[in-house]
This record gives C-alpha cells, structure tokens and sequence, in this order.
C-alpha cells in the first residue's frame, strides 16, 4: 500500500508547507535522498505552542508537537518529490528544548518515530537522534528534521 493511501486511511491530511523563517528551503534533495529542513510545530502558519518541555509542557504533549513536526516534515517531502517516491525513512533529529532535568527526550520524539510507522510501515523504521537543548527558535517546545530515502526514476 502506498504511504499516500496508508495516510488517507488514517484520516490524515498533510498541511501546506511551512514558511520558511529564513534563508533556506523547507527539503533538498541529492541523489536518492530529501533533506528537510528543521520542522517546528506549526498548524495554519501558527506555533502551536511555546515553552520548555518539563516545565510548561509535559512529555505527552510534547509527543504530539513532535508527530505535527513530523506531518510538516513528510509535507515538505511531498511537495519537493511526491510522499508516493518515498522508499523508507532513513533519519530523524528531534531536538526538544528541555527544562532542567528533564531527560525523557527519547519519548518526546517517539511522537513523530510513531508516525512514521503508521505512514511507511516497516520503512519508517530509522535511525535517530533525540537531543535536548536549552532553546529553539520562537521558543518553540520541538524542533524535527528527516532523511528520506526516494525512488529515482530516469
């Protein structure tokens, strides 16, 4: 089954590309890989929420911030190459801006690692990084960039 089908079958539509904030693009691609961009929690052109993770907002809540950076992640994705190109999810970098103490950035990121199951099956399986850090841009909780991996046709 297609990754487009599996995300019609789950009731997902994925939203317009993000803005860049800058001087970038939201994915390149080079040869059989797409490159994004770091993806924050943005639905509609707006930051869903602010904060530091374990303080102003709790490791579940954070997972989901984390699955909508990964929805504009595969947007950005399918805008540049079609989300039916892709062959398998090869990376994810999440980093979580974290309150003192706080070291459940693995779970926080599981949000967007669980996503990627549903969409790909078992070629959303990937390699990861969950790093905490002390801030992200406009504040935001979450920040997500992948691999892909991507048919290239001649």
């Amino acid at each position: 089954m297609s990754a487009g089908q599996r995300l019609r079958d789950l009731g997902i539509e994925l939203p317009e590309v993000v803005t860049p904030a800058g001087a970038y693009v939201p994915a390149v691609q080079s040869g059989s890989l797409v490159f994004t961009a770091g993806q924050l929690p943005v639905v509609a052109g707006r930051l869903v929420s602010t904060g530091k993770v374990g303080a102003e907002i709790d490791a579940g809540a954070a997972a989901g911030l984390a699955r909508t950076c990964a929805l504009n992640a595969l947007a950005a994705v399918h805008a540049l190459v079609g989300i039916d190109s892709v062959r398998r999810v090869v990376k994810v970098t999440g980093f979580v801006a974290s309150a003192p103490g706080f070291t459940e950035q693995p779970a926080v990121i599981d949000g967007a690692s669980a996503l990627f199951g549903e969409v790909f099956g078992d070629a959303g399986g990937h390699a990861r990084s969950a790093v905490g850090v002390a801030e992200l841009p406009k504040n935001a909780p979450v920040e997500l960039e992948i691999v892909v991996e991507i048919e290239v046709t001649s």
